[in-house]
């Protein structure tokens, strides 16, 4: 089973999460976040998926969140404003994203990735 891994190649956090789908053996495409951010529908299945509110997929340590004042705007912001966000600049995105096919995994950490089926 191939997995897709949305990622931003810098980021050291990523970089984790591909080590860690490396070693275990992991087949999975990488997307680049900044090239090639999902699409809003994309975003809001991974969403859902995910179990998690929205907020959790918002990079609130980057430069797009706090310049954006996405703090602002997300306490009255529609689920469909926060998607169109995130689907407008990829670097607004919390990373790294896995997508199982059945799980979705925002961010790294380690024993999740490795309580992989």
């Amino acid at each position: 089973m191939s997995y897709t891994l949305y990622q931003y190649p810098a980021c050291s956090t990523c970089r984790k999460a591909v080590k860690s789908l490396e070693a275990q053996g992991r087949s999975f495409t990488s997307i680049h976040l900044k090239e090639s951010p999902p699409d809003v529908a994309t975003l809001r299945d991974l969403w859902q998926r995910s179990g998690l509110p929205l907020r959790k997929f918002f990079n609130t340590s980057g430069q797009s969140y706090r310049g954006g004042n996405w703090k602002e705007l997300l306490k009255n912001a529609t689920e469909d404003e926060a998607l169109a966000g995130l689907a407008a600049d990829g670097m607004l995105i919390k990373r790294p994203i896995l997508d199982t096919g059945t799980t979705v995994l925002v961010g790294f950490r380690e024993d999740d990735y490795g309580a992989l089926s």
